[in-house]
């Protein structure tokens, strides 16, 4: 496992270098970094538009920077990956709506992919 793919998996949060530095939660499938914006979650502005972000990770225990690197971004139409949905759905922490968020999410949300380096 990748220095990338370790801190992106003990760590839940990581940092995205937007319109300023946006803390974001996301969930590790697959070797890509899934993350929800929009309708009622996090707001990433732009992200959606971009074809490249850069991503900061950092340590879980002491908070500091573990490793920065751009990265690609992809929408991801939800029923066409919904393995990857379902295990960010499932690290979703405290939603409203749990029963239906993925419907949700299908409906007022971007579901992004961010794959590793």
């Amino acid at each position: 496992m990748t220095v990338i793919e370790e801190g992106a998996k003990k760590s839940g949060v990581l940092w995205l270098t937007l319109d300023r530095p946006r803390l974001a939660w996301h969930t590790l499938y697959e070797g890509a970094v899934y993350l929800v914006t929009g309708g009622g979650e996090q707001e990433l502005p732009g992200l959606a538009e971009r074809s490249e972000v850069h991503v900061t990770l950092r340590s879980k225990d002491n908070g500091a920077r573990l490793v920065e690197f751009d990265a690609p971004v992809t929408v991801v139409d939800p029923a066409t990956e919904p393995e990857a949905v379902a295990a960010l759905a499932k690290d979703r922490l405290n939603a409203p709506d749990t029963e239906h968020l993925t419907d949700r999410w299908a409906r007022e949300s971007t579901v992004i992919r961010i794959t590793l380096p």
